[in-house]
Parts: structure tokens; sequence; C-alpha cells
């Protein structure tokens, strides 16, 4: 086995690069996310943070000075003891140096913002009872010299921007501090050619964080196209279940109309499109019903286009018009299996997991006592992707939609279910071969924010969608008896799981949910099975028609859009929600898109979105401002966001009554079920 005991050393300083190809774009590239602190024993794999490098280039590695001792074995950086600082991770060779952060292990406080800029001089802001504070501050993945920040002694700190490298385009200047006792949010600051970007009108569609998704079933969105037309038509498949013509051309229809647009949409998340099985598979009881393939998980061919979706030719054209319109389109797609008819298990039988476990059992639906190796379904087989040879070939055939077409990244299906040898493969082929495309990947993973956050590392995925706040703000927001302070928590600790400046994905729902506005309206219980529901009774919002309770159903989804807008993060809207979409579990959850005829109610909420959507990308507080939480009781939630003394206040009361509120001498008046959200 490979070792290689290292020293350690001040991590040294270098604003640039020469020499090294591959070490200059991570050091001029995007933001290598930080190492943090496990424990007594960290451990880290070098290729999570620098999944491009060629690692046998690798002069030395040297970390900061306080821990008890560091090694490297086989790639795998060994760090052990704490400093209760952050610390600095230094890799390069002769030519080039990469500066990594190293977060303490340490309760996370939001007590650190920006004020603004004046002389030349960025100020920050810290709160005041935090004391005897240490800096790190980045631009990309260079650690400025010391005499860069300095403190004037009344919390407040100056940035000197004159000393920050003047890189061309986009670059980030993060700023991180620790006490020993606690470690501050993060900041984050977007600069451009070297200065800090002050309107959002200077972003790009390419900016993460600016980033508004919405996520479409193509089949279930709108028919572009009637010659591809191809439901199965069978008795034994109920024609909810059934293909109803939605396509790729639909999509590109709905774009030039300017839909998007209205809404203000700028990343497009559309369903898989790869060919699925041209017959009924599954099996469904009360009804009986098997299902066809519309929903596109069902890959029989991974590198082919469904025909009932559309051709190479709408596929270009989609993705063309989309540019054109400054929008993103992420692709969804499938890795952890494939139809058991494909011609690739066909060809390849071994490359399957085993359906049956030692003990005798099925393994089917053992989402987490056998989460690497369980079947979805009988006719869906898990690849073995922990074997070399078949990672090889499915990360080489997931690449096929970027090597071949324009997309902007991926959205990744059941990613707990796949090993992290799969991620890394595919993110080092996808870096190495891709160097210079903008290319964004979020994942699905349902689990506690440690499994969760273990996917997301610049060697693997930007993002996750961080269903720990959805189900916390759908049961605050719908249930009776829960507090918002349960809500002001989970955020709390996703922000201290995965930074102040994530890109995680706040959903407002998706295509395996139960429409929020249905439960909030009463037409379906809290604790009924979702799926029964939708197959045996017609879901609307409320169970009896009652008008006051369908109004409030709609504010209560309306504040759930509101917070998803408004919190760090990535939102994303499931097709529908816009308007107040009800419905029950899948597949009642996946009516055909509706683009008219929509009621008083869906018309309000659809106006309120637009609105809320186009405050959100206008507004630099609420796309890179510092989150701070103001008050906080059962029934009202009080933060800001905080972006060069530019301030956002956001209250969302959760009760029938009014809410009068003084909060940091701010009057704060909220109508019953209503929100505010104003500078």
């Amino acid at each position: 086995m490979k070792k290689i005991l290292l020293f350690f050393a001040m991590a040294a300083v270098l604003c640039g690069c020469s020499g090294n190809a591959e070490l200059k774009r991570v050091a001029t590239g995007e933001p290598i996310l930080p190492i943090r602190e496990a424990g007594d024993t960290t451990v880290a794999y070098l290729t999570d943070y620098l999944p491009s490098v060629d690692l046998s280039k690798l002069d030395d590695i040297r970390v900061t000075d306080g821990y008890t001792g560091m090694e490297v074995r086989d790639s795998v950086l060994m760090l052990y003891g704490t400093t209760g600082k952050v610390g600095v991770m230094s890799v390069g060779s002769r030519d080039c140096e990469v500066d990594i952060p190293i977060l303490p292990k340490l309760p996370v406080v939001q007590g650190l913002t920006t004020v603004g800029i004046e002389d030349g001089q960025l100020q920050l802001r810290v709160d005041t009872t935090l004391q005897s504070l240490q800096f790190r501050c980045f631009v990309q993945n260079v650690l400025m010299p010391e005499e860069a920040l300095q403190d004037n002694g009344n919390g407040t700190f100056d940035v000197d921007l004159k000393k920050l490298p003047k890189q061309q385009g986009r670059s980030f200047l993060r700023v991180f501090a620790a006490n020993g006792q606690v470690l501050l949010n993060d900041l984050l600051i977007p600069l451009q050619d070297g200065s800090p970007v002050l309107d959002a009108n200077q972003l790009t569609r390419h900016d993460a964080n600016a980033q508004v998704l919405y996520s479409l079933l193509v089949d279930r969105f709108n028919n572009g196209r009637l010659d591809n037309d191809e439901p199965l038509n069978r008795p034994d498949v109920d024609p909810r279940v059934d293909y109803k013509g939605g396509d790729l051309k639909g999509v590109t229809n709905k774009i030039q109309e300017g839909f998007f647009d209205s809404l203000g949409i700028n990343t497009l998340w559309i369903s898989p499109i790869t060919q699925n099985p041209k017959d009924a598979w599954g099996q469904y009881h009360n009804p009986d019903t098997k299902f066809s393939g519309y929903h596109g998980y069902w890959p029989i061919y991974n590198t082919q286009i469904d025909h009932r979706m559309g051709t190479d030719a709408d596929l270009k054209e989609l993705l063309a018009k989309a540019h054109e319109h400054k929008m993103n389109v992420i692709l969804d797609y499938v890795a952890n299996h494939m139809h058991i008819n494909s011609p690739t298990l066909k060809a390849h039988p071994d490359w399957i997991t085993d359906s049956i476990l030692p003990d005798g059992r099925r393994n089917f639906e053992l989402w987490d006592e056998a989460r690497l190796t369980t079947w979805f379904d009988k006719h869906i087989p898990t690849l073995d992707l922990e074997r070399e040879e078949v990672c090889e070939a499915m990360t080489d055939t997931a690449l096929y939609w970027i090597e071949h077409y324009d997309f902007d990244g991926y959205r990744h299906d059941a990613c707990k279910h796949i090993p992290l040898n799969y991620w890394r493969m595919f993110t080092r082929k996808m870096k190495t071969r891709y160097p210079d495309r903008p290319l964004w990947m979020i994942g699905e993973t349902y689990g506690d924010n440690e499994l969760i956050g273990s996917y997301v590392k610049t060697g693997m995925l930007n993002a996750q969608f961080d269903f720990n706040i959805y189900h916390t703000a759908i049961d605050v927001l719908g249930k009776k008896g829960e507090s918002m302070k349960r809500l002001a928590e989970t955020i709390d600790e996703s922000l201290a799981s995965y930074g102040a400046h994530h890109t995680m994905g706040n959903i407002s729902g998706n295509h395996d949910k139960i429409r929020f506005i249905s439960l909030a309206g009463g037409a379906i219980s809290w604790d009924e099975d979702g799926k029964a529901a939708g197959w045996n009774r017609n879901i609307g919002v409320t169970a009896d028609g009652n008008a006051e309770r369908e109004t409030v159903a709609f504010k209560k989804a309306l504040l759930l859009e509101v917070l998803n807008l408004t919190i760090p993060g990535v939102p994303c809207i499931y097709q529908g929600d816009e308007y107040g979409q009800c419905g029950a579990n899948d597949p009642d959850n996946r009516r055909m898109m509706r683009f008219g005829g929509l009621s008083a109610n869906e018309q309000w909420i659809r106006g309120q979105m637009e609105q809320l959507i186009h405050l959100r990308r206008s507004s630099m507080p609420l796309l890179y401002g510092d989150y701070k939480l103001l008050y906080v009781d059962d029934s009202v939630l009080v933060f800001s966001r905080t972006y060069m003394g530019k301030e956002v206040v956001v209250a969302l009361n959760n009760s029938a009554d009014e809410v009068h509120l003084k909060v940091r001498d701010r009057q704060i008046d909220i109508a019953p079920y209503g929100f505010l959200c104003e500078s």
C-alpha cells in the first residue's frame, strides 16, 4: 500500500497558476467545496475535492498546523485531531497550488454578513458577542494573505478588494470564520472580473445560486406532435397510467410561447427521455392494472430517445430554444437500473445484483436495509455498479447525453441506491472530458442530512433535494399542532450541514408525492394511503368543496412556495404546483398539465408565484444574502436575507389570526395565512 507521510506548514498562497493545465483549471474553476472535520479522525478522498487532477502529479500536500497527525494513503487523506479553527489543505506541484478550506466540527451560528463597499474596501459585520475569531478568505481556490482582511475593532472587518486576484469572468470570494467554540456561517460573494456583483442583472443562467427550477414530466406536459402519440390502449392498462401524448416538441412550443419566461423559470428539469418498453409491466390491485413506461424510468436503451417523446432533431431544437430564452435544461437520468428486457442486460446477465438475499428473502424495495442492491420492482433489476466493468460502461453511457447534446447538467435518480464509486467515476470523467462546460448536477436521496450530504462534494454532486426541509415544511404548514419553531430548527440544521450558500433543491413537490394542497385542504388525510386514495376517488383540494377551506389551502400552498423562494438553496417547482394543482399520490399527482381554464383561486396563486419568482431573481439578498432568524413562535417565522447592506425581511404567518409584531424596530403586520417579503 502506497503511504506518504506529509509535513505540516502554513498553506502557501499563490494567486495564479502556470504550467500544469489540469491544476490551473482547478484553481480558476468552480470553488472546491470544503473538507468537513468528522471528529478525532477525518477521512477525505482527494478525488472528492480534485476530481479532474492527476494526483500522481502532485509534489506535496500540506495542512495548516495544530492537528496531531496527518497522512495520505492511496489518495485518501487521514487527518487526526481537531483545532477548532478553519484549516487549509494546500495541494500542488512546482507550477501551481490549490487551497481547500477545512471546516471544524463545531456548532454553526448565523453571525456574519456583508455591509457594503467603500473606498475599495468590502466591509463585513460580525455579531459583537463573538470574540477571538479567526478568518480565512478565498478567491475561488486560492487562500488570501492575512493582511487582505483588517479588523476595525468594532465588530466590522474590511477586505481589501485591491488585494484580490483579478480573474476574468465569474469567480467567488468566500469567507469562513471560527473561534474554537462556534463556526460562523460562510459568506459567498460573486465577483465579475474581480469586483463584487451588486446587480442581479449581471448574473447568468450559469450562476447556480440564481436558478429557479421547473420539474416536468414530458408525457404529461404538452402534446406538440400528434404523429408520435402511441398509447397502449390495452384493457389491462388503466388510462391513467397510459401515455397521454406529451413530447419534446410540446415543451419547445411552451418555451417559444413564453410560458416559462412569464413565470420566471431559468432551469428546466425534464423527466427521462430514454427508450422505454412498448408493452405493459408491473401490477396494481384495486383497480387491477398494469402500467406503461410513460414516466421514463424503465430504460430499455440508455442512449436512445424514446420515439414517443420525439426525435434527435426535436431534442436539439428544445435545447437551442431554451438557451435562446436564457434557460438551462437538465436531464433526469436513471443509473440505478434498466428494464429486464434491455439488450444490455441480455448481453450481460451478470451485471445485476442478486434478487435473493442470503437469508432467502426477496430483495425488493428494501430501501434502507439493502439500499445498494435492492430492486425497485421485478422487471427493473438493479445494476451492480460496485463492479469496475459495469461502472465504467454505465458512466460512459450516461455521459452520452452531454457528449451529443447541449444539456446543462443532470438530475440523477435514486442516488443513495448507487455506490459512491459510480459518482466519483462519473464526475471525474465529466470534468476531465468537458472541463469548460458549466454542468450542474442535483441528486435524489431520502435520508438524514449526513447521508444526503455524503454525495454533495466537488467530485460527486453539486447538490441534492432537501427532502428534510420539504417534509418538515408540509407538516408544519399543513397539520394542526405543528410549530414553526420546528421548521426554523430544520432550516438551521440544513445550513449547518450543507453551508449557508448551498444549492440544495427546495421542492414544492414531485412526481412521487401527494400534492400538498390536497393535504392542506383535507381532501386526503395525512395517515391514509395516498396511492389508494387517488385510484379510488376523485381528489380535489377539499373533501367537501368548502369554499373557505379551499381558500385557506391555497394560502398554505403559497406559504410553502414563499419559503422555498426565500431561504438559501435553489427553489424547484413541480409542474402544476404554480397554480395549485390538486391530487393524490402516483399516478394521481401526474395529471396532464393545464394551461387554461383555471379557477379564481388557481389564477390568484399563479399570479402570486409569478411576482415572487421575478422578485427572487432580481434580488441579490434573496440569491446570495446571508440568512438570519429574527423571530419564531408556534405560528410565525421571521427571517432576513442580507447582501452588501441590503436586507429583505420575510415573515410567514401560519395561523387564522392577524399578526402584529415589532422585530428589530420594524413593524410587521401579516394577514391570516399570509406573508411579508419586503426590503
